[in-house]
């Protein structure tokens, strides 16, 4: 029974409190005055009756009502029903108040002013009972007796109220008559009002009244879920509104639905204004507030905000609410909307049924309780399953084991929800209320245990949920009104006038406190002498449910052919007990990949326990190796929670499985198995300590103590249908009996069970301590790798408090993290093992006494243990160690030298899946062996430790100088052993090596390693290079020997060097000093002389000093070395100028070979000898050259041979250069200034290349500036004309895209000023010097303008558009300009130029060094990831995106593609961007590549390389980061751009290149690689300082060692024909044009591919050797019987081209064989080639005679599509076996083999035997049906069969149609019909008639026609 009410208080308004203009309230009077003990009174009431302030009102308002709830220090709730009226104050009172109020100034005062004030005054019921209804008609009774001033006194209303007491729970069910007495109680307070309480009959199930459907009304289905979610995950929720009453109801709906947890945080309904500061708490909280205090919640961060009145429901960004799992969300919802809105299902029905409103709202509260009951018993189903029961006596002690639950579950992964809620305090209290197994049951308990197979029937079924829920809204409805019938009685409300009156009404008057507390006293007395009502508490045991097995297989992840799995996982344990080591090695590693599975691993565990006898099962080396390994391999995919109980299934075997060592040393599988995350997880060793205590207590309760017990068992066992006992049944059974026992039995039982936890407490410290302490206790490996820092405790215990006592020393003292110096491995087991033992004794009740012992025990254990593990580890060092791999030796070049030998490591996976089988083959990665350091090269090699591919080899490597980034990585090495420290290399021939150095490598040697990495990496200085130490042995040689062969020309390279030196710095000295000889050539005191005598000065004219008058004879030697070089070779062939000395020379040479930078003192990164325009003197060049960046003036470096159109190339502009040449001062200056003078001369010299063109010759008839005014209006001639269009077009696409460019064609007006200023330059006149200043208008007149001429793009496109708003500019000159200068956009600001002007300069926005090495190195990290990955944004193709390396490639070549097009229309272009050696030698060298056919070929691609590349001076050194000096500025590969550009083009055009791809790569490997000199160091000055760049030509020091890449190149072609392109087959002058949209571009896979069986394969030599000694240990005689002739190929493996080689080359590979077998002299395979071709060409022509369509594939003009697919296969094509174009004339790829007649007769072999005898055969067209085209057919006649066969091709061997020659009629001349071929003699036509129809057909000519005729015409007669 329990009271009603607790306390009655009157709260008034405090008129002397009054702080800071705030009211207060305050107690008038409380009933009863002294607190109840059981509840004492709540502090602060006054503060909830008016929470939004105490206040004076100027009118009155109507009474209020509401609950509010307080939560008391014994977290017990009081219900707070304040009922509150406003009374009006009189003058005294006021101005009591306004004197106290004199000195504040604020509102209060002009209230006081006004007619009347009305202050609030509130009634209050304290109570611990939520009765809503009742306290709201009581509070009421009271306030209309007052009001209406009945008759009743006040006091024994109150008296009354206050004695009453009700029943808390209706016990049994209505119906019997006790129970109707309990579960009814009718009060009355004695004012002639009665009241009907009905008591819940369960008072565990919440009351809701309506309160949970209004909640969802007001808020919806989805906002609502919301709110329950964040409620179980601890989150803060804070309700709005206006009305304090919905506040309480939603607060109290949000509970009920999260029955059957409870909440356990802050809860508090309404909160007053002036304790808002509670919102910011830490805590969770679910709390309401007034919307009168909204803003002051707005700055709240975490916490999710539930507006009632607006239905919202506000999640900040930061707090991210873990939902229920699919698909127990949409399940719910699902339903909840069916009983919300039930006319939502059936809205489309055509014919709805007539009713289907939802149920009334209480009842409809109901229904959605029992959806969310049924929703937790489906997320709760099977909790009682993983319940520890660890004491039973003196009270049930039971923990929660979370890990099992969710590992029944199979949830762990996706459902933090769940992981959330079990971790959770509301979880904990549901375990510690609901875990006894002896206990009053309610609703959820038969849910849960009875419903269950129920719940998962309906799961998918909405309408049978519906049914289930309707029956438990039912009960729910049942148990909060048993008794529905009974109304409410009546309660008298104040009349309505009394309500109205605003008259005064009386004040609530003092109530007699005497009166009212005899009341009180005569019920207490009452009660005391009444018989106590005892009520019998029901308790029962509670049902378990169903064990979860079953239902958890059906959702829990099945693996694929789990049975065969399991099968192989049990043949290998039983191959290893039965000593099988060779079957179970081969078994082990698909035993190792079954183990990923769960049953796998439970599998393992069951086999090895039937291994075990007594506890212990000793093994062999072999035997015990296996086992640890599967046990490691077990472990390491166990979670740290280890939710499926593997480590606790496997934790009894490590310490059963053990090995002898020695005498009296046993090791056992636990030392080896330490290295996982569970074993230092405190939570495990809870949840294992736990289960093993539960088994033992079981176990002493079940061998029963005496027969009574026993029965007592033997009866329950009855009807649980013999299924063994849990230990919660026994538990109940046992509390059951517990009142029934004596004292004595009662302690007895307490001290078992107490000492039975103590045993295992001491059990499970050894047992710990086995698994903790390593096996080397040395080492301090311990702390680092596992987590025994922080120990936080997980497991639900609800004792939170009860650890305080004796953990207190161990536990705080430590802070639960590790010092700094305590790294003792034996004092932190120690103390991990004390905390654990604190905390599990205290939970399961061990005495004091014990604990302290066991504290004592501790260390002792760790410390024996450390000394029995110190003599197993001194044993297990003398096993002999597992057998490592044997260590491969890899095969080194000659003058390769090793520098570190081999350190064994392992080579760990990296992002390429490729080779980790993961993508299908083998997994060869990871792999074992070790790492070599050579003076070239980094090497891997190794096997993997996959043993099913052990067999194999795997090789990686690359050149030490490609190394482009080097880090430190740790890795953990699965199965084996535990691999700390890690190098991850990357290198840019797109290798990486991510390898681990194994255990025995010492790190001060992986230090080492590193260093002499770095120092191969970074030489001093670049003859540090292998490229130039190679073949030297010992120290490396710097300086050169005194005696040397070459004498003459080491002192004329120093010379030179010298020279320029001083004569770069000096250009302006006229007389130069005489300096003394430098250390740096002692060589001879002449030299010093010749050098001040060739020395260059600006006052002398230096063209006039020819070669022979400067130079002496060594020098001269020099020189003609010079003129050797690959520039003046190919300047010849192009006719560009010859090297006459005299200058009276030819002047129809437009250029000449100017020896100006023979010193290279002009230009240092320029060659020696350059090639300029006749008509420029040396002096010249010499000023022009300053204008230029570097020094790098215009020079010719190519000119088209049809249009006598030169390409130009030069650095971009100075910024001097610009000012001087882009802008001429208006004034008029008299004396010429030097800028001026040199923008002169670079006009000059842009006019003089201009007057070189014979077009521009031609059009102007004289080179005078005034005969320009005529050209500017002749239109160009017609061939120009049809491409202009286009190159207008590519113009536009290279200038840019609108945004980069302001002002490109976009802006009208801004056209229109452009054009305008360029129309108001002044008249041209006849002086060179005003023109050149009217060239460029001011920059004053047009600053605002946008950086070049938009007129550029337009003119080229020749489109006209008059309006100015279309965005074009009006251009002035319908004709292209004679000279396109492409240079920098950014450096040609402020430049405008003049309409009349013969260039025009084209701004293009250019890449800078800078993006192409940041795009090189996304490029190198997309092409090969370091680590795999699966986020979305990081795959390989939006990692290329990302690396933006194809939209650099789209921009050279879209630019070279727009250079080729202006060039071939006859206009000549300049290149001048950047420095002039980086994107310009690219653009150069692409469109001398397009444009020149001869640069496709093998010699003329070196010469272009040699000459746009190293003689032009790009700097390969700084660019490839090759020495210390260069290391900062970090890789760049430039020239690797353009090998991408090249190998783009190739695959646009296979047959147009005479190299294969193969060769680009072998370039892209060896620019990197350093092997050869060919492309180091910056330009050919320093190649001459260092007597590098003509030594080739002499002697060679080593004849093994080739130092030129070329040479080599040769070499290896005379032998192979691998670098040589079998599709070649130029046309003549063709000039390509490829596409260049990145949509065209492919990545190069180069990029991609990796042969692991052998490494790169561009070192050739390597590739022999290795093949030799693959040879000789094949040799061997293998008795594995016959050996399979197949040889899988794996992509990542084998090298393809070798292993699958195309037919050419194994047909070339195979003759050689043949010939060696044979013992003729081999012939070379280029040789045998070109006798192919020519005997093909010969035969394909001999032929082709009959057939006609052959002439089409002859002639050579394939349109550029067809060119651009590659092989163009014509089907009807010549009479070859295969058509494939080769060359221009002939077709065929199976090459015959010399001496076969022809190839018709290769052909017929492969015949049947039907077409043995083809008398007659050829091409012939053939009309079809009617309607039908003409269509060549491949015809035979046949003579024996006697009939015309024809086939779809030659090749054909389906005949398409027969026309039998018995039924021809006759054979006659046709005439053409429609749609014949065209171009055909009209005599090559014939018809054959047969009895059928008619057959029309043509010849390729008229011979041929008569000799078809006349074949069949003898058949005929024959017949």
């Amino acid at each position: 029974m329990a009271r009603l009410a607790d306390y009655y208080l009157v709260v008034t308004y405090d008129l002397d409190k009054r702080v800071e203009g705030e009211g207060q309230g305050r107690i008038l009077q409380r009933f009863p005055e002294k607190d109840w003990e059981d509840s004492p009174f709540p502090q602060g009431v006054e503060l909830f009756c008016q929470p939004s302030g105490w206040q004076l009102y100027a009118e009155r308002q109507p009474p209020s009502f509401f609950v509010a709830v307080l939560t008391d220090i014994n977290s017990e709730r009081h219900y707070c029903a304040c009922f509150t009226f406003w009374e009006g104050l009189d003058k005294q009172q006021l101005q009591k108040a306004s004197v106290s109020e004199v000195d504040e100034v604020d509102e209060a005062p002009a209230v006081v002013q006004s007619a009347q004030v009305f202050a609030p005054k509130s009634l209050v019921l304290v109570s611990r009972l939520d009765y809503t209804e009742v306290f709201r008609n009581c509070l009421g009774l009271i306030y209309t007796v007052h009001v209406d001033g009945l008759s009743f006194p006040l006091e024994t209303l109150i008296g009354n109220l206050l004695t009453c007491v009700i029943p808390i729970a209706g016990g049994s069910q209505p119906g019997q008559e006790e129970g109707e007495e309990e579960s009814l109680r009718t009060i009355t307070l004695g004012a002639g009002d009665r009241q009907v309480i009905q008591t819940p009959i369960d008072d565990a199930l919440p009351v809701s009244g309506s309160t949970v459907a209004q909640l969802f009304r007001q808020l919806g289905i989805i906002n609502v879920l919301y709110l329950f979610c964040a409620a179980l995950t601890e989150h803060k929720i804070l309700f709005l509104s206006s009305s304090y009453q919905r506040l309480t109801d939603a607060c109290r709906g949000l509970l009920a639905i999260m029955f059957p947890l409870k909440y356990s945080f802050t809860y508090v309904p309404i909160l007053p204004g002036k304790l808002l500061e509670v919102l910011s708490t830490p805590t969770p909280f679910i709390i309401g507030v007034n919307s009168f205090f909204r803003s002051e919640t707005q700055e709240l961060l975490d916490v999710i905000i539930a507006d009632l009145d607006g239905g919202t429901v506000t999640i900040p960004e930061c707090v991210h609410i873990s939902l229920l799992p699919e698909p127990l969300l949409q399940q719910t919802q699902t339903v909840l909307s069916m009983i919300l809105d039930p006319e939502l299902e059936i809205a489309d029905h055509a014919f709805p049924p007539l009713s289907t409103q939802p149920s009334a709202l209480k009842i409809q509260d109901k229904e959605i309780r029992g959806v969310f009951l049924w929703l937790f018993a489906r997320l709760l189903k099977g909790y009682r399953m993983c319940l520890h029961l660890i004491r039973i006596h003196p009270e049930p002690v039971i923990r929660f084991h979370k890990a099992a639950f969710l590992g029944q579950r199979a949830v762990l992964t996706e459902d933090d929800f769940l992981m959330k809620v079990l971790d959770g305090m509301a979880f904990a209290g549901f375990v510690s209320e609901r875990g006894p197994p002896y206990r009053a049951t309610d609703l959820f308990d038969d849910l849960v245990a009875n419903q269950g197979e129920r719940i998962r029937q309906e799961e998918t079924c909405p309408h049978k949920v519906m049914t289930h829920v309707k029956e438990l809204a039912e009960l729910l409805f049942k148990n909060e009104n048993p008794y529905p019938a009974v109304a409410m009685h009546k309660v008298q409300r104040p009349s309505e006038s009394s309500q109205n009156a605003s008259e005064k009404q009386t004040p609530f008057p003092m109530l007699d406190d005497i009166t009212v507390q005899l009341f009180i006293d005569h019920a207490a007395a009452k009660l005391t002498t009444a018989p106590p009502v005892v009520k019998a508490e029901v308790k029962g045991m509670v049902p378990s449910g169903p064990p979860l097995g079953d239902a958890v297989d059906r959702n829990g992840h099945v693996m694929a052919n789990s049975a065969r799995r399991l099968e192989v996982v049990r043949n290998c344990i039983t191959y290893i007990f039965e000593n099988k080591m060779l079957e179970a090695k081969k078994l082990m590693p698909a035993v190792l990949r079954a183990l990923k599975g769960r049953a796998a691993r439970i599998c393992l565990t069951q086999e090895l326990n039937q291994h075990v006898l007594q506890n212990r099962a000793v093994l062999d080396d072999q035997q015990f190796d296996y086992i640890v390994r599967m046990m490691n391999c077990t472990l390491q995919d166990c979670s740290h929670i280890d939710e499926h109980g593997i480590a606790a299934a496997l934790l009894p075997l490590v310490t059963a499985f053990c090995r002898k060592l020695g005498a009296g040393i046993t090791q056992f599988a636990y030392s080896c198995v330490q290295e996982h995350m569970v074993w230092a997880t405190m939570q495990f060793w809870e949840a294992m300590f736990y289960s093993d205590v539960q088994n033992h207590i079981r176990a002493l309760y079940l061998e029963g103590e005496d027969g009574e017990q026993h029965n007592n068992t033997e009866h329950q066992e009855g009807p649980a249908g013999g299924r063994e006992i849990s230990a919660l049944d026994l538990a109940s059974e046992q509390n059951r009996l517990w009142p029934t026992l004596t004292k004595e039995m009662q302690a007895e039982r307490v001290q078992k069970e107490e000492s039975t936890v103590f045993s295992q407490a001491i059990h499970y410290a050894n047992r710990m301590s086995y698994l903790l302490l390593p096996l080397d206790t040395s080492k301090n490996r311990l702390l680092r790798n596992t987590g025994l820092g922080d120990v936080e405790s997980v497991s639900n215990s609800y004792v939170t408090n009860s650890i305080a006592g004796s953990m207190a020393e161990s536990y705080d003292t430590e802070s639960g993290f590790e010092d700094a110096e305590s790294s003792d491995v034996a004092n932190s087991v120690v103390r991990f093992i004390n905390r654990f033992v604190d905390k599990v004794c205290n939970e399961s009740g061990v005495t004091n006494e014990h604990l302290k012992a066991l504290h004592i025990m501790i260390p002792d254990i760790v410390q024996m243990h450390i000394e029995t593990l110190d003599a197993v580890h001194r044993e297990s060092k003398r096993l002999p160690p597992i057998q490592k791999p044997k260590l491969l030796r890899p095969v080194l070049l000659s003058g390769e030298e090793l520098v570190m030998d081999a350190m064994r490591v392992h080579l760990i996976p990296d992002g390429r899946e490729e080779a980790t089988g993961l993508m299908g083959g083998p997994p060869l990665l990871p792999a074992e062996g070790a790492i070599f350091l050579t003076n070239y090269r980094l090497i891997f090699k190794g096997t993997p430790t996959d043993p099913l591919v052990g067999e194999e080899v795997v090789t990686r490597s690359f050149p030490i100088a490609s190394l482009t980034k080097e880090k430190r990585i740790s890795v953990t090495i699965p199965m084996d052993q535990f691999v700390q420290e890690g190098l991850q290399l990357r290198s840019c021939t797109f290798q990486l090596m991510k390898i681990a150095f194994d255990e025995e490598v010492a790190s001060d040697l992986a230090e080492v390693f590193r260093k002499h990495m770095h120092k191969l990496r970074y030489p001093q200085h670049v003859q540090g290079t292998f490229a130039f130490t190679v073949g030297q042995s010992g120290k490396m040689v710097v300086e050169h020997k005194a005696k040397d062969k070459n004498q003459s020309l080491k002192t004329l390279s120093k010379n030179l060097v010298k020279s320029a030196k001083r004569t770069m710095g000096r250009q302006h000295v006229t007389k130069k000093k005489y300096s003394p000889p430098t250390w740096e050539n002692r060589s001879s005191f002449q030299s010093e002389m010749d050098e001040d005598e060739i020395s260059v000065s600006e006052e002398v004219d230096s063209s006039s000093l020819t070669l022979s008058s400067t130079m002496r004879s060594s020098d001269r030697q020099t020189m003609s070395n010079v003129v050797e070089r690959a520039c003046c070779r190919d300047y010849q062939r192009l006719g560009l100028g010859t090297l006459s000395s005299s200058l009276t020379r030819s002047k129809n040479e437009p250029f000449r070979i100017s020896t100006v930078n023979r010193m290279y003192t002009v230009c240092r990164s320029y060659p020696g000898l350059l090639i300029v325009p006749q008509s420029i003197p040396d002096t010249t060049l010499q000023r022009i050259c300053r204008c230029y960046r570097q020094n790098r003036f215009p020079v010719v470096c190519w000119r088209n041979s049809r249009t006598k159109a030169v390409l130009l190339r030069s650095a971009g502009l100075h910024a001097k250069g610009v000012v001087g040449f882009f802008k001429s001062p208006n004034a008029q200056a008299s004396v010429p200034s030097q800028a001026d003078s040199t923008s002169l001369e670079q006009e000059k010299y842009l006019q003089a290349i201009i007057s070189s063109m014979p077009s521009y010759s031609e059009s102007s008839g004289r080179n005078t500036l005034s005969g320009f005014t005529s050209t500017h209006m002749s239109t160009s001639d017609s061939s120009d004309k049809l491409r202009q269009p286009k190159i207008g077009a590519l113009m536009k696409q290279v200038m840019g895209t609108k945004e980069d460019l302001p002002g490109t064609f976009s802006r009208g007006a801004l056209g229109q000023r452009a054009k305008v200023i360029s129309l108001s330059q002044p008249k041209v006149s006849g002086k060179a010097r005003n023109a050149a200043r009217g060239k460029w208008g001011s920059i004053r007149g047009s600053g605002r303008l946008s950086a070049y001429n938009p007129d550029v793009g337009t003119r080229l496109a020749a489109k006209e558009s008059p309006q100015s708003n279309g965005g074009e500019a009006l251009f002035l000159r319908q004709q292209k300009a004679y000279l396109y200068i492409i240079g920098d956009k950014s450096q040609l600001k402020g430049g405008k130029q003049d309409s009349f002007q013969h260039w025009e300069v084209v701004p293009i926005e250019v890449c800078d060094v800078r993006q192409v090495k940041n795009s090189f190195k996304k490029l190198m990290k997309a092409c090969v990831p370091s680590s795999s990955t699966s986020d979305p944004n990081m795959s390989f193709l939006r990692c290329l995106e990302d690396s933006e390396w194809m939209a650099l490639l789209h921009r050279v070549l879209q630019v070279s593609v727009l250079v080729v097009e202006l060039l071939d229309t006859g206009s000549s272009v300049m290149v001048s961007l950047e420095d002039g050696w980086d994107v310009t030698t690219q653009v150069v060298s692409l469109v001398q590549l397009l444009s020149d056919p001869y640069y496709r070929t093998f010699d003329g691609f070196r010469l272009l390389v040699e000459k746009e590349w190293l003689s032009f001076g790009h700097r390969f050194s700084h660019r490839g980061a090759q020495t210390l000096g260069s290391q900062s500025s970090g890789f760049t590969p430039v020239f690797l751009q353009f090998l991408d550009c090249v190998h783009q083009i190739h695959l646009q055009f296979p047959m147009e290149f005479e190299f294969s791809q193969y060769y680009l790569k072998f370039l892209a490997y060896h620019y990197v690689s350093n092997r050869f000199r060919t492309f180091l160091l910056d330009s050919d000055y320093e190649r001459i300082e260092l007597g590098v760049l003509y030594e080739e030509k002499g002697e060679r020091k080593g004849p093994q060692v080739c130092k030129s890449v070329w040479d080599y190149f040769d070499r290896l072609h005379k032998k192979t024909p691998i670098f040589y392109n079998y599709m070649f087959s130029p046309e003549d002058d063709e000039v390509l044009r490829p596409y260049t949209f990145v949509s065209n571009l492919k990545v190069w896979d180069f990029y991609m591919e990796e042969t692991l069986s052998e490494g790169p394969s561009y070192d050739w030599e390597l590739r022999g050797r290795q093949e030799r000694v693959a040879e000789e240990t094949a040799d061997k005689p293998d008795s594995g019987g016959p050996k399979s002739q197949r040889h899988i190929v794996w992509p990542c493996y084998d090298s393809l081209n070798k292993a699958v080689p195309d037919a050419i080359t194994k047909l070339l590979h195979d003759l050689q064989s043949l010939e060696a077998e044979l013992g003729q002299p081999s012939e070379k395979w280029k040789d045998t080639w070109d006798k192919m071709k020519n005997t093909q060409r010969t035969e394909s022509k001999l032929e082709s005679k009959p057939s006609f369509s052959s002439s089409l594939l002859m002639s050579s003009n394939l349109s550029h599509q067809r060119r651009s697919q590659g092989v163009y296969l014509q089907e009807s094509g010549v009479g070859s076996s295969i058509n494939l174009n080769l060359d221009c004339e002939a077709s065929t790829t199976s090459t015959p083999v010399p001496g076969r007649p022809s190839t018709s007769t290769l052909y017929s072999q492969f015949q049947s035997t039907e077409s043995e005898n083809r008398s007659f055969e050829g091409i012939l067209y053939k009309k079809g049906a009617l309607l039908k085209p003409w269509k060549p057919r491949w015809f035979v006649l046949d003579k024996t069969k006697h009939q015309l066969r024809y086939y779809e091709t030659r090749q054909d061997k389906e005949c398409k149609g027969v026309i039998e020659l018995a039924d021809v009629e006759s054979v006659i001349p046709g005439t053409p019909t429609m749609g014949a071929p065209k171009n055909i003699d009209e005599k090559a036509f014939f018809d054959l008639k047969t009895t059928k129809r008619v057959y029309y057909f043509c010849a390729q000519d008229s011979l041929n026609a008569q000799l078809w005729m006349d074949s069949v015409q003898s058949c005929l007669s024959d017949a």
